[in-house]
């Protein structure tokens, strides 16, 4: 029998679990690999996104269990506390560097980057849901939120990552989600974490500035 047959037979022969460890340390090394580019494209996020998807459904079948409707979204932090946004909405997930401030916008309107030729207004959602204030850090990352007609940044403090969360674990709202926030709110989970609407947040003509630049 030669190596390759080996390897074959070997690989079938894994558990879910010694399978999940697998996975999860190719995910690991992907992490990694964005920590030190700083970046992470719509094309990496959805192939880390479906790598998960996979592991997940194998262990769900060995588990009897039957696979539900789940909500692919991209989790970052904003004054401490844990945001998402589906991941249908983002383009990309950027360095925040380089930002040039536009005169005479609101105050929640950070400035433009320059991501790859296309100039992008930036927007510091702190601010507009009237969160407290946090320092620009080394771990400050610009999600790039698009649309077929609209496309902008909102600034994220870090970005924790991809995940996968099931429709039945995400509720309505929370009693503590009030005022402006909530207008954006696509659900929480019972960990705290809280949903934005990506397409509400792309369409608010409150949040878009448009540019012209010659």
């Amino acid at each position: 029998m030669n190596s390759q047959a080996q390897k074959t037979i070997e690989k079938a022969n894994l558990s879910v679990d010694e399978r999940w460890a697998e996975v999860r340390k190719q995910l690991d090394e992907a992490r990694a690999s964005y920590n030190q580019a700083g970046e992470m494209s719509g094309e990496e996020i959805k192939s880390a996104l479906k790598k998960r998807a996979k592991l997940l459904a194998a262990r769900s079948k060995d588990e009897g269990k039957g696979a539900g409707e789940k909500l692919d979204v991209v989790e970052f932090l904003l004054a401490h506390e844990k945001y998402a946004i589906e991941l249908s909405c983002i383009r990309e997930v950027y360095p925040y560097k380089d930002c040039t401030p536009i005169p005479c916008t609101p105050s929640f309107v950070l400035g433009v980057i320059n991501v790859r030729s296309r100039i992008l207004s930036v927007v510091d959602l702190k601010e507009f849901f009237e969160l407290p204030k946090q320092k620009i850090t080394e771990n400050s990352r610009v999600i790039i939120l698009a649309s077929d007609d609209m496309e902008f940044g909102v600034l994220a403090d870090e970005l924790k990552g991809v995940n996968s969360i099931p429709s039945e674990k995400i509720q309505p709202s929370l009693p503590t989600l009030t005022g402006l926030r909530a207008q954006y709110l696509k659900g929480v989970t019972a960990g705290g974490l809280v949903i934005l609407d990506g397409l509400r947040i792309l369409q608010d003509k409150r949040i878009v500035v448009n540019l012209e630049v010659e």
